[in-house]
């Protein structure tokens, strides 16, 4: 009697500890990360104002017309590569000349690198566009090196480096009243839209 109790007591435990091992792999089946396939989906907009979204689309850089939350149209700024890297992508509307315009800037850089010398280079990017004739009507760039080289002292084995800054082009400012200024060191321009000729001019 005491072997069968014994005997049933032995299956009992048996089961259980089966049960249990069942039990916690389940569990740990069920714990595993579940991993999603990666899904391919269209590169979100550089910069967005009304129904306008700048991107890169297809090998291009553009300025894309949207209605009804589809593209309806769409002007190219550029054709551009995979190391198309922009930044500060902006899109801002304005009133000149009783004309509503969009003004697009970016920044671009690009680093240029020898033994002995470095530059470092960023432009800084301005296009004007009128939408309903879906024309550019002016552009601006702006060139910053900033220049790192190392320099021989008096033909000697002697040497120091030496850093230098180059400006080319103009800084572009958007002025309240719609009309823009370009302006350097050495020289300052205000222009105003002239929307019969639908370009900017300059003020008189």
């Amino acid at each position: 009697m005491k072997r069968i109790v014994l005997l049933a007591l032995i299956a009992m435990l048996s089961v259980n500890t089966y049960s249990q091992k069942k039990t916690r792999g389940e569990a740990e089946r069920s714990a595993k990360p579940v991993v999603k396939k990666a899904t391919t989906t269209a590169a979100s907009g550089l910069a967005k104002v009304d129904n306008l979204v700048a991107e890169v689309k297809k090998g291009s850089f553009q300025v894309t017309i949207n209605e009804n939350g589809k593209e309806k149209d769409a002007m190219i700024v550029k054709a551009v590569d995979a190391s198309f890297k922009p930044t500060n992508c902006k899109l801002t509307s304005f009133t000149a000349g009783g004309t509503k315009l969009y003004l697009l800037t970016w920044t671009e850089t690009a680093q240029i690198k020898t033994p002995k010398k470095t530059e470092d280079i960023t432009n800084v990017y301005s296009v004007i566009y009128e939408i309903t004739n879906k024309k550019q009507v002016f552009s601006n760039t702006q060139t910053t090196n900033h220049i790192t080289e190392i320099v021989s002292l008096g033909g000697t084995a002697a040497t120091e480096t030496q850093e230098k800054m180059r400006r080319d082009g103009f800084e572009l400012i958007l002025n309240p009243d719609g009309s823009v200024t370009q302006k350097s060191k050495k020289q300052e321009n205000k222009l105003v839209y002239d929307a019969a000729k639908m370009e900017f001019v300059a003020k008189k």
